[in-house]
């Protein structure tokens, strides 16, 4: 067993994890963070995807020791109460979400662009999401959702702006 200290969601944490235990199974067996969903732990379908320091990665293929000092975010995360963040109501405005099997690590995903990219093209948010994937649509209302978003998202997150 190794400790991690690590902030998940703005609250600073320490965990004991396993040293082949996946950042994956931390937050969904430790934590009990079950929106990070657990797809095809190949790293092929991205519904496992979270923040870390800003940057989307696989929790399914990122050791839980790998986590040592850095921030997590994960779907959980976004919300401010019953106010949804802008990523999130654009989703649900869009009609983005289907069965909602990969909506969280789109959504974090999307976030990561907007982050640093406040105006992307079509192509930008195609190339971003190109490692998340739907069974459920056809991508077009997803696409959809980040541009409303990045009409309204606080340009004040946006990193170099």
């Amino acid at each position: 067993m190794i400790i991690v200290h690590m902030t998940v969601n703005g609250n600073p944490i320490e965990v004991g994890v396993g040293d082949e235990e996946t950042l994956l199974e931390t937050l969904r067996q430790r934590l009990g963070l079950t929106g990070t969903k657990q797809g095809c732990d190949l790293g092929d379908c991205g519904s496992c995807t979270v923040l870390l320091d800003g940057k989307p990665v696989l929790s399914c293929l990122t050791l839980a020791a790998d986590a040592e000092g850095h921030e997590i975010t994960t779907i959980e995360g976004l919300a401010q109460g019953e106010d949804l963040h802008p990523v999130q109501r654009a989703f649900h405005e869009a009609g983005a979400v289907q069965c909602g099997f990969c909506t969280p690590g789109m959504v974090l995903t999307a976030k990561a662009l907007l982050d640093t990219n406040p105006n992307p093209d079509r192509e930008a948010i195609k190339g971003a999401l190109s490692g998340n994937l739907c069974r459920c649509t056809g991508y077009v209302k997803i696409v959809n959702a980040v541009e409303i978003a990045a009409k309204v998202y606080p340009h004040d997150r946006v990193e170099g702006v």
